[in-house]
């Protein structure tokens, strides 16, 4: 037989009760005038005329007018609201009424008003310098810009996941500490593993790339770390990477998927999170257009055409923030820029045959300036030529035996590419800097709080 129910404590009824309470969010779409609710949250604005306060309430969901008034409410709730500064937390219940004034065009008149958690004054106010925001950043995220870029980046990682699960890739999980370098030494977080030295992860590829030899398509999504003194808008030294590994397919098959994984995102934010993009000054239906195909530029096209708007570049040269932001400014959708030389670019990328120069390469550049979201490639699959480019830059070969263990046993043609989660948001939710997009961001200047 089974067990007879517990019946139910009062731990358990106060819960239950508490869950009964509504989200701010949802008056808008269902409380009518009359109804009588109970909203919970943290006070955003408040301010007092004596016999009324008029206190505006934010959670998760969104913010809403309170009115508190003398008869309405006991008079110890009357002064528990006069009391109360911004970010104290409450619990109110009382009748919904409309008012034109009030933000949404309704408010909630209390006949209770109870103070959970009583704030200090609080340190931010309406104009604050950027690094004041940034020691107070466990504060600043409770702003609704910070809500807002928040929810749009769930968005745009669930639309992610949605469409690798639909298009048979498996999600794994690499290591972060490795004894490899995929992007080079120079910006590498070194540490002392026990006895011996290791670092932070720059990038989950080669790890994935042994995993497609079981899975045949895989991706991660993890932190990664580069120890890159860059003070741009556009660089953080931990950020979140979107990862993807794919067996069979080629450097062209690689920029198909990375155009319908980029408009798969865009497109789940935009069906998700209308509202909170234009809280933050994007207008949505500008991210419409992106959608497959996208264009596709030689690296060689790209210089000529920089060359032309008065950068000092060669074949050769690299393309950083300045020259991104020129080449994408009056663009509206992603683009590829492909076939860089060889010599800028990883060991590890495939030589194209039909221009030997340069390697079967793609990075994928945001519109309106916001530059590189992606850097893919074909992978290069001959042992010998891999172990010539190793030597060639003094690398001993030790510490990527394993990795060359996967040309010597059954390798096949096979590509993958980098997403960095931030650099979309950035551009998505049309932000200033990328350090607006991660809760709390790891620069060259900061690593607190």
């Amino acid at each position: 037989m089974l067990p007879a129910p517990k019946s139910r404590d009062r731990r358990t009824l106060l819960v239950e009760g508490m869950s009964a309470a509504r989200l701010i969010g949802q008056l808008f779409g269902s409380a009518k005038p009359g109804d009588v609710v109970e909203v919970r949250g943290w006070i955003y604005r408040t301010r007092s005329s004596g016999a009324i306060v008029f206190a505006v309430l934010r959670d998760q969901s969104g913010i809403v007018q309170v009115t508190v008034k003398k008869g309405n409410v006991p008079d110890a709730d009357l002064d528990a609201a006069k009391a109360a500064l911004i970010e104290s937390s409450v619990i109110v219940t009382g009748t919904v009424a409309e008012d034109k004034r009030a933000p949404g065009g309704l408010e909630v008149r209390a006949t209770a008003f109870k103070v959970v958690g009583s704030s200090m004054p609080f340190p931010i106010t309406e104009y604050q310098s950027e690094e004041l925001l940034l020691d107070n950043r466990h504060l600043w995220i409770r702003s609704r810009e910070q809500n807002a870029v928040m929810k749009v980046k769930a968005s745009i990682i669930e639309g992610a996941r949605e469409w690798l699960k639909n298009n048979e890739f498996t999600e794994v999980t690499p290591p972060i500490l490795t004894q490899n370098a995929c992007e080079g030494g120079v910006t590498l977080f070194k540490l002392k593993y026990f006895d011996r030295e290791a670092y932070l992860s720059q990038s989950a590829q080669m790890y994935l790339e042994a995993l497609i030899f079981s899975l045949g398509r895989v991706y991660s999504l993890t932190p990664s770390f580069r120890a890159e003194k860059s003070r741009t808008t556009r660089h953080l030294t931990e950020y979140w990477h979107l990862e993807l590994e794919e067996a069979w397919v080629d450097n062209d098959g690689n920029m198909e998927i990375q155009e319908q994984l980029v408009s798969a995102m865009v497109e789940k934010a935009l069906a998700d999170r209308r509202e909170e993009l234009k809280l933050l000054g994007r207008d949505p239906d500008e991210l419409k257009e992106v959608r497959p195909p996208f264009k596709r530029v030689r690296y060689s096209q790209a210089i000529e055409s920089l060359r032309a708007q008065g950068f000092d570049l060669s074949f050769g040269s690299d393309m950083g923030a300045p020259e991104e932001r020129a080449f994408t400014l009056n663009e509206k959708v992603p683009v590829f820029v492909t076939n860089f030389p060889k010599e800028i670019k990883a060991f590890y990328m495939k030589e194209d045959p039909s221009d030997p120069a340069t390697v079967k390469c793609a990075d994928l550049l945001a519109p309106e300036g916001y530059g590189e979201i992606i850097g893919g490639s074909e992978r290069e699959t001959d042992l010998k030529t891999i172990v010539a480019k190793l030597e060639a830059q003094c690398v001993p070969l030790s510490s990527y035996e394993w990795y060359l263990d996967l040309r010597r046993f059954g390798s096949v043609p096979h590509s993958g590419f980098g997403l960095g989660i931030e650099r979309v948001v950035r551009w998505v939710c049309k932000l200033e800097h990328i350090r607006d997009a991660v809760p709390f961001p790891r620069t060259v200047a900061r690593a607190y709080p």
